[in-house]
């Protein structure tokens, strides 16, 4: 397909996915997998009608109950009359199919729900976000169909609420280091000991997927479906958080607590594929609250901005804060782009989208943060005032690059998962180099797409591959950008596994470039496809999304030549040595005394 010369934009066409392939780990490889990013994916109409009834009832419901939110947070507690409209509003059966009762949303219109209710309260999203994305998500994608008939109903309505225990005192991110056991019994029932905390609906919830030890020739980790009224199960008092204060926080504990047989989710010994399976897919969640709280700062920035004044001017004349906003602007329609193309992904039944999700949390999470951070700056003495809600955003948004996996570890799977298979190809060039020139038919039949992009590379022999989905004019130049970015991180990236092999795993500040430039280049390659899709059915906003589209590319490129720079070029030897002596000294050891 040709790109866009003249006149009005026509409406791209849309390829099939390539469902068993993963775009984020391509991109290590060098190759933009066109396919899956152009054109831009909308949502479908059934949803599009049902959000339109949804985010109308959320809005009727939560509008005006700010001063109740601010008062809620001081007392770190939803109202149980508060909880009970939710049910009624129908926001706990979201995603569960119409045939089990619920509303049956894609994951798409899931996430754009709790962009709506995080405009309004993160602590209102966490407990919808909490029970849907990963209390009862193992059920949807691993129960069987008498779990699913058993619970789902009740799930549904709001009956039962659902929290998601995994967490333990000393695991914190390593989630086969848990040591809550269970060990099974002569009838094939199992008994369940042991204590979760920070479980989120830990107090309100009635049903628990749990996650144990059952230490056997199957797997070490065993996932299961727990009722709180069993006896046995108990939970502890509202935790004091920094933030997302109203939200329901609690340890969980289980003392002898029998589980029976039929209550085991997915197969004895595989809980760590099921817990990371409910991760993956339920991370578009918290993206889009993410992107709900931002857009809801954007619209207080803007009005702040434009009533307050300083030496007799609007400070939204100034240019530093006209440039906050922009800014804010960018980051949102990044995240906002890259959460709904993830949803899309797990929507058209992609089989690998784990990096992209990963990606979008990382992403997502932290510009929430620089948003809230920022609003407050522009609200000034004010937004540090406790009577302003901008010190609550500040506070809610700090848990968002924490909670269901830290970015940090995130960061480390990101770039160690797609840098093996990388260095499985390495190893199939090496393996087919010698028959490349002793039988050139055959030896080219042998290599694997990245292996031939390698061998051309290295030789100049074959094309390089080049992004032929046709982009509006000004968007081409940021395409080349990304295409050019891609290629300069396949090459570091094997350079990486060249220099340290295995020793890759550790070697985290490499493995922190490597995810960085990822980051850039998938979100990156997100906002141009949806910029473009925007420019085709509304001329009217070309301008705009063209220059957010140039704003993200631009800055994108010098954290890139940063990332690239720096694997060869860096300080981490010395920040390594300074991190020793204070860790052995044990304090800053400096004073001007």
């Amino acid at each position: 397909m040709s790109t866009i010369e003249s006149g009005v934009p026509t409406p791209a066409k849309a390829s099939p996915l390539l469902t068993d392939q993963s775009v984020a780990k391509q991109l290590l490889f060098g190759n933009v997998l066109e396919e899956n990013l152009f054109p831009y994916p909308a949502i479908n109409e059934r949803d599009r009608e049902a959000l339109g009834m949804i985010v109308e009832s959320i809005d009727r419901f939560l509008e005006g109950k700010q001063a109740d939110f601010a008062r809620w947070d001081r007392e770190a507690r939803q109202p149980d009359e508060f909880v009970q409209s939710l049910r009624e509003l129908g926001l706990f059966g979201l995603i569960i199919p119409e045939e089990f009762g619920g509303l049956g949303l894609s994951n798409a219109a899931y996430a754009r729900v709790l962009a709506q209710t995080s405009s309004y309260d993160s602590s209102v999203s966490l407990t919808i976000g909490a029970h849907s994305s990963i209390g009862m998500k193992g059920l949807l994608l691993f129960g069987t169909a008498e779990q699913r008939a058993r619970y789902l109903p009740k799930l549904a309505t709001g009956e039962m609420i659902a929290a998601f225990c995994l967490t333990e005192s000393g695991a914190g991110s390593d989630a086969a280091a848990i040591r809550t056991a269970a060990k099974r019994n002569a009838d094939g029932s199992f008994t369940l000991n042991g204590e979760k905390l920070w479980i989120t609906n830990g107090g309100i919830a009635d049903f628990y997927t749990v996650f144990a030890r059952t230490d056997g020739p199957e797997g070490k980790v065993t996932a299961f479906l727990v009722e709180a009224a069993w006896p046995g199960v108990s939970h502890g008092a509202h935790e004091d958080k920094m933030g997302i204060r109203a939200s329901c926080t609690t340890t969980v504990a289980f003392n002898d607590v029998r589980v029976p047989a039929a209550n085991v989710l997915g197969e004895v010994g595989k809980g760590f594929k099921v817990a990371m399976g409910i991760l993956n897919n339920g991370r578009t969640g918290l993206g889009g609250g993410a992107v709900g709280g931002m857009k809801a700062l954007i619209r207080r920035s803007v009005a702040q901005a434009q009533e307050r004044k300083q030496f007799d001017r609007p400070i939204a004349e100034y240019g530093l804060v006209r440039e906050k906003i922009a800014q804010m602007t960018v980051e949102c329609f990044a995240a906002e782009s890259a959460v709904w193309m993830v949803a899309h992904y797990i929507d058209s039944g992609c089989e690998d989208y784990s990096v992209e999700a990963a990606i979008t949390k990382v992403f997502a999470s932290e510009a929430m943060q620089r948003t809230a951070y920022e609003s407050l700056q522009i609200a000034g003495g004010n937004g540090y005032m406790r009577e302003l809600p901008y010190e609550q955003y500040v506070r809610d948004a700090r848990i968002l690059p924490i909670f269901e996996g830290t970015n940090e570890i995130l960061r480390l799977y990101i770039a160690l998962s797609s840098l093996k298979d990388v260095g499985a190809s390495l190893k199939e060039l090496k393996s087919a180099v010698g028959s490349i020139f002793n039988d050139p038919i055959k030896g080219f039949g042998v290599l694997s797409g990245y292996a031939e992009r390698r061998f051309a590379r290295a030789t100049g022999l074959g094309a390089a591959v080049k992004v032929s989905a046709p982009v509006a004019p000004a968007l081409r130049p940021l395409v080349d950008i990304y295409e050019s970015y891609a290629r300069a991180t396949a090459r570091v990236a094997e350079g990486v596994l060249r220099k340290y092999g295995k020793g890759i795993s550790g070697q985290q500040h490499a493995q922190r470039r490597i995810a960085d430039l990822m980051i850039d280049l998938f979100v990156g390659l997100c906002v141009i496809s949806r910029a473009d899709s925007i420019i085709r059915s509304d001329p009217a906003s070309a301008a705009q999304v063209t220059d957010i589209a140039k704003v993200f590319t631009h800055q994108a490129r010098r954290r890139m030549v940063r990332n690239v720079r720096g694997l060869s070029h860096n300080e981490d030897q010395s920040i390594e040595a300074l991190a020793g002596a204070i860790l052995e000294k044990g304090r800053y050891p400096w004073d001007v005394l």
